[in-house]
């Protein structure tokens, strides 16, 4: 009987141009050098993210299966046939670690019920990273992810957060798409009390790297240019 392969869970960059010698563990190198099929968010960044980490195999023999918002829930199932015949097949998302905020959670809950090894390799957590360098609580937050597109709708949900955060003492972060961060930046600074701590964690790890915490009041003062850069948002107490 063939012993069945291992999912591993590999993480990339938080950005193009971060140094992947500052920020991946030499563990993953050596994993991805053992696989030859990925399961993948973006095609053509894992192709770039695959040869920046030195990958030996030549690129045109790498298996890459789609997973994005267009795929067939079908044929994710058909993604992970390679592991009965006891190969191991790796997941990468577009940017940090596979499964979080992430289609690739979708891939990782087939390979439990189908009874597969998953294995989670180190790499960059963007929340993780933001939450470290914030100051706010660390032993209670949420993650929200994307807040809701209507502006009204928004709105509301900053103010949700902000009473969440004062009320159980908890960390609220939330995302946005890059070229709509100025606009819940916005909201965030007309809406919440001007004694709200927030953390904005902009291009982490990145050689641009921005990480500041302030009162809604001193961010007003000084506006930080965000647009179109990765960015985390933070409110506490």
């Amino acid at each position: 009987m063939i012993e069945k392969g291992t999912l591993y869970l590999i993480p990339t960059t938080l950005g193009i141009n971060a140094e992947t010698a500052d920020v991946m563990p030499v563990k993953v190198n050596q994993i991805i050098n053992t696989i030859d099929e990925y399961i993948v968010e973006n095609e053509k960044a894992a192709r770039h993210y695959l040869k920046k980490m030195g990958i030996i195999k030549p690129l045109q023999e790498i298996i890459l299966h789609p997973l994005n918002q267009h795929t067939n829930l079908n044929d994710i199932s058909g993604y992970l046939n390679s592991i009965n015949l006891g190969k191991n097949i790796g997941i990468i998302s577009e940017a940090g670690c596979p499964g979080v905020a992430d289609p690739g959670a979708d891939v990782v809950k087939l390979a439990h019920e189908r009874s597969i090894k998953v294995v989670p390799l180190v790499g960059p957590s963007s929340i993780l990273l933001a939450l470290m360098a914030s100051g706010f609580n660390g032993q209670s937050f949420t993650f929200h992810g994307y807040l809701p597109k209507e502006r009204s709708e928004r709105i509301k949900k900053i103010k949700e957060l902000e009473k969440i955060a004062r009320e159980k003492s908890q960390t609220q972060l939330f995302i946005e798409t890059p070229y709509r961060n100025m606009h819940l930046l916005d909201d965030i600074l007309t809406n919440c009390d001007s004694k709200t701590p927030l953390c904005i964690a902009c291009d982490i790890t990145l050689p641009t790297e921005f990480i500041k915490t302030k009162y809604v009041s001193s961010w007003k003062k000084q506006i930080p240019d965000i647009n179109k850069r990765p960015a985390i948002f933070l409110i506490y107490k």
